[in-house]
């Protein structure tokens, strides 16, 4: 594919991307037509000095709204991969303008390290970041501090949080986070108590409504009494 056909997809996608409703399917068929244009140009990953600037950016722009659109779609592997290709574009390329995702991406995969228990990785991809964005930029610092209220096990704050994401993609990975930390309350309740009526247990689990608890009670295989409108351990 010629580079000014890529160009004209990467427009065609950016578009769609970005408008009131996009089409996610039409969005994915883009951006396979446009890896599989990356890979005969090589653009994914580059060799040498000799890569035009404007080709750098063009390909970091497309991966950059794969990964986003990968989260839209809940396609946590494809958002990994995407995010893998992307660390050479944020940390590689000096020569290169900051992208204004970058910070939003990079807080994004943090949460996603939250997300899946993976503290290790956590710690090591805030060691690539500047401290002083640590506490300043919204999107880094979101992360941080969810990551502080959970070794805390101020569960409350992190639901709070979840009112306060600095961009409607991370409450993909808010809501993840949130399942688990209920899934945590469930099993230490069954520790605390012998019996709970339902709404304290749906308040404990941050639900605000019965159908919900009955639902999540569904779908974990929990005890409910629901002549006594009771939760039974």
């Amino acid at each position: 594919m010629p580079l000014n056909e890529v160009t004209k997809l990467y427009e065609t996608l950016n578009k769609e991307f970005n408008s009131a409703n996009p089409n996610l399917q039409k969005c994915g068929e883009y951006l396979e037509k446009l890896k599989i244009a990356m890979i005969e140009f090589q653009f994914i990953a580059p060799e040498g000095e000799a890569q035009d600037q404007k080709i750098l950016l063009l390909t970091r722009e497309i991966l950059e709204i794969g990964a986003l659109w990968s989260i839209r779609v809940k396609d946590i592997p494809s958002f990994e991969r995407y995010i893998a290709q992307l660390k050479t574009y944020y940390h590689d390329y000096s020569n290169l303008p900051q992208s204004p995702r970058m910070y939003s991406i990079i807080g994004l995969n943090l949460l996603r390290l939250l997300a899946q228990n993976r503290l290790s990785e956590f710690h090591t991809e805030l060691e690539t970041i500047e401290p002083d964005q640590l506490v300043s930029n919204i999107y880094i610092k979101h992360p941080v501090e969810i990551e502080q209220y959970l070794m805390e096990g101020s569960y409350n704050r992190v639901w709070n949080a979840r009112a306060n994401v600095p961009a409607n993609e991370y409450l993909f990975f808010m809501d993840i986070l949130v399942d688990t930390i209920r899934n945590d309350i469930a099993s230490s309740s069954k520790k605390a108590y012998t019996s709970l009526p339902l709404s304290d247990f749906g308040s404990l689990l941050y639900f605000n409504n019965e159908n919900e608890v009955l639902k999540f009670a569904k779908e974990h295989n929990l005890n409910i009494n629901m002549a006594e409108k009771e939760y039974t351990l």
